[in-house]
């Protein structure tokens, strides 16, 4: 699938060369969006109302995820998981990639708000990333706030990408995505990496990025996008005595010249949907090569229902066409 370069407009919210094309909802993708209000609706009575205690959700999190561990299980048995202790985090490997350290990786990074999500809860999205891309998925599993506010998700991250690099995988082998939070953090990783001076990654995949803590007053009271409520506490949690402008606590407001190529999907029914269309005009300004989809109708961070929904699983094959360019142009430029 070719994925246009996003063009910015005076109205970059209507750019509709860089939206993926509508064809007909899927049923499931049409059921999925009713069931969402509905859950949200059970589970917190009121999208005003506070989210419940950092444990309670954390174990919903897990426990609604459970339906898509054990459907990717059953559906891509030939792929393979295991733990890795010292990089903090879970490998998972399917056939065609190579072994324990394989030639391209892709550093993903779970989504949550900062504050919640696992390998485990994101399992649906890195099995399907890795069987589309044909490489090993390393999910990290970094600190969480409260108990551990910024930088130590930035800092585990960029830990763990040392480390691949301390086992002789080279740069331009590795990809870095991210789902939510998990996206802003790919993107604050990039940012530190090239202010440090070090070799970065072939590329980058922020699907629903929140890669800004500055704009939470976007997001509106309402299920069907995002709980402005639950967002606010989430950034406070994981800012704690930073103030929400630190540009790598809010990487979009960074300056983002000298950035691998990014790839960025939002849906144009989701609470960060302006922010998405933000950052990738500043990418593009700053020179950084972007590719931007925006998928219709569908929920924030949708890709964690590969199992279930075909718009989810075509997502991120979308996600895996990109990679796997990123990989042949870098062995191009390596080439040449």
């Amino acid at each position: 699938m070719n994925i246009p370069d996003y063009q910015p407009t005076d109205s970059p919210l209507r750019d509709e060369s860089a939206a993926v094309p509508r064809r007909s909802e899927s049923w499931q993708a049409a059921w999925l969006r009713r069931a969402i209000p509905l859950v949200m609706a059970s589970q917190f009575g009121s999208s005003r109302r506070a989210a419940p205690d950092v444990h309670t959700i954390r174990l919903r999190t897990h426990r609604y995820t459970w339906p898509a561990r054990c459907a990717v299980r059953l559906l891509h048995s030939q792929v393979r998981r295991n733990v890795d202790v010292k990089l903090k985090g879970e490998w998972i490997r399917p056939q065609a990639a190579a072994s324990a350290h394989a030639e391209t990786v892709v550093l993903f990074l779970h989504g949550g708000a900062y504050y919640l999500g696992s390998p485990a809860t994101h399992r649906a999205v890195t099995v399907e990333l890795a069987r589309a891309s044909a490489s090993a998925v390393f999910a990290l599993d970094y600190s969480l706030a409260p108990e551990h506010p910024f930088p130590a998700a930035l800092q585990d991250t960029l830990r763990a990408y040392r480390t691949l690099l301390a086992r002789r995988i080279a740069p331009s082998s590795i990809v870095f995505a991210g789902d939510s939070a998990g996206g802003g953090l790919a993107l604050a990783a990039l940012v530190a990496l090239r202010d440090a001076g070090e070799p970065l990654p072939a590329g980058a995949v922020l699907l629903s990025p929140w890669a800004d803590l500055t704009t939470v007053w976007r997001a509106k009271h309402n299920v069907l996008s995002m709980n402005r409520t639950a967002m606010e506490a989430a950034a406070q949690m994981y800012l704690r005595n930073v103030r929400p402008f630190e540009t790598l606590a809010s990487p979009a407001r960074a300056k983002l010249h000298g950035l691998p190529p990014i790839h960025i999907q939002t849906s144009d029914s989701e609470g960060l949907n302006e922010d998405a269309h933000a950052l990738a005009a500043r990418l593009q300004r700053a020179g950084t090569r972007v590719e931007f989809a925006e998928w219709h109708a569908m929920p924030h961070a949708w890709h964690c229902f590969a199992p279930f929904i075909p718009e989810a699983r075509a997502a991120l094959e979308q996600a895996a066409v990109f990679i796997r360019g990123c990989w042949v142009k870098s062995d191009h430029t390596a080439s040449t």
